[in-house]
Protein backbone atom coordinates (compact mmCIF):
# COMPACT_ATOMS: atom_id res chain seq x y z
CA UNK A 1 0.00 0.00 0.00
CA UNK A 2 1.34 3.43 -0.86
CA UNK A 3 0.39 6.82 0.59
CA UNK A 4 -2.32 7.47 -2.00
CA UNK A 5 -3.96 4.12 -1.19
CA UNK A 6 -3.64 4.81 2.55
CA UNK A 7 -5.40 8.17 2.15
CA UNK A 8 -8.21 6.53 0.14
CA UNK A 9 -8.61 3.77 2.74
CA UNK A 10 -8.68 6.28 5.59
CA UNK A 11 -11.27 8.40 3.77
CA UNK A 12 -13.47 5.35 3.23
CA UNK A 13 -13.04 4.06 6.80
CA UNK A 14 -13.83 7.42 8.43
CA UNK A 15 -16.44 8.72 5.97
CA UNK A 16 -14.20 11.77 5.47
CA UNK A 17 -13.34 13.50 2.23
CA UNK A 18 -10.14 12.56 0.43
CA UNK A 19 -8.70 16.00 1.19
CA UNK A 20 -9.44 15.67 4.91
CA UNK A 21 -7.91 12.19 5.00
CA UNK A 22 -4.84 13.48 3.16
CA UNK A 23 -4.42 16.27 5.73
CA UNK A 24 -4.78 13.76 8.57
CA UNK A 25 -2.17 11.39 7.11
CA UNK A 26 0.23 14.29 6.48
CA UNK A 27 -0.31 15.56 10.03
CA UNK A 28 0.38 12.11 11.49
CA UNK A 29 3.61 11.77 9.49
CA UNK A 30 4.68 15.28 10.55
CA UNK A 31 3.96 14.58 14.23
CA UNK A 32 5.87 11.28 14.20
CA UNK A 33 8.81 12.89 12.36
CA UNK A 34 8.94 15.87 14.73
CA UNK A 35 8.76 13.62 17.81
CA UNK A 36 11.60 11.42 16.57
CA UNK A 37 13.67 14.45 15.54
CA UNK A 38 13.51 15.64 19.17
CA UNK A 39 14.80 12.22 20.25
CA UNK A 40 11.54 11.20 21.91
CA UNK A 41 9.53 8.05 21.25
CA UNK A 42 5.87 7.82 20.30
CA UNK A 43 3.83 4.89 21.63
CA UNK A 44 0.47 3.81 20.24
CA UNK A 45 -0.81 1.12 22.65
CA UNK A 46 -1.71 -2.09 20.84
CA UNK A 47 0.06 -0.91 17.67
CA UNK A 48 3.68 -0.20 18.55
CA UNK A 49 6.38 2.31 19.35
CA UNK A 50 8.29 4.62 17.04
CA UNK A 51 11.71 5.38 18.50
CA UNK A 52 15.21 6.61 17.67
CA UNK A 53 18.14 4.22 17.98
CA UNK A 54 21.81 5.14 17.97
CA UNK A 55 23.98 3.31 15.48
CA UNK A 56 27.67 3.21 16.35
CA UNK A 57 30.42 4.18 13.93
CA UNK A 58 31.78 1.20 12.06
CA UNK A 59 34.03 0.12 9.24
CA UNK A 60 32.31 -0.87 6.01
CA UNK A 61 33.50 -2.08 2.66
CA UNK A 62 32.84 -0.70 -0.81
CA UNK A 63 31.23 -3.68 -2.60
CA UNK A 64 32.63 -2.62 -5.98
CA UNK A 65 36.26 -2.11 -5.03
CA UNK A 66 36.55 -3.94 -1.72
CA UNK A 67 38.08 -0.81 -0.21
CA UNK A 68 37.42 -0.24 3.51
CA UNK A 69 35.62 2.93 4.50
CA UNK A 70 34.49 4.48 7.75
CA UNK A 71 30.75 4.80 8.33
CA UNK A 72 29.90 7.57 10.78
CA UNK A 73 27.72 7.06 13.84
CA UNK A 74 24.09 8.00 13.23
CA UNK A 75 20.62 8.09 14.72
CA UNK A 76 18.06 5.95 12.91
CA UNK A 77 14.27 5.77 13.24
CA UNK A 78 12.90 2.41 14.31
CA UNK A 79 9.52 0.80 14.90
CA UNK A 80 8.85 -1.82 17.56
CA UNK A 81 5.47 -3.52 16.98
CA UNK A 82 3.09 -4.07 19.88
CA UNK A 83 1.64 -7.40 20.94
CA UNK A 84 -1.77 -6.77 19.32
CA UNK A 85 -0.17 -5.92 15.96
CA UNK A 86 2.05 -8.99 16.10
CA UNK A 87 -0.98 -11.15 16.87
CA UNK A 88 -2.98 -9.62 14.00
CA UNK A 89 -0.15 -10.22 11.52
CA UNK A 90 0.21 -13.81 12.69
CA UNK A 91 -3.52 -14.45 12.30
CA UNK A 92 -4.36 -14.86 15.97
CA UNK A 93 -5.76 -11.33 16.42
CA UNK A 94 -9.30 -10.03 15.99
Amino acid sequence: MNKKELVAAMAAKTDASGAAADRAVNALIEIISHTLKKGDSLTLPGFGTFEVRNRAARTGRNPKTGEELKIAASRVPAFKPGAALKAAVNGSGK
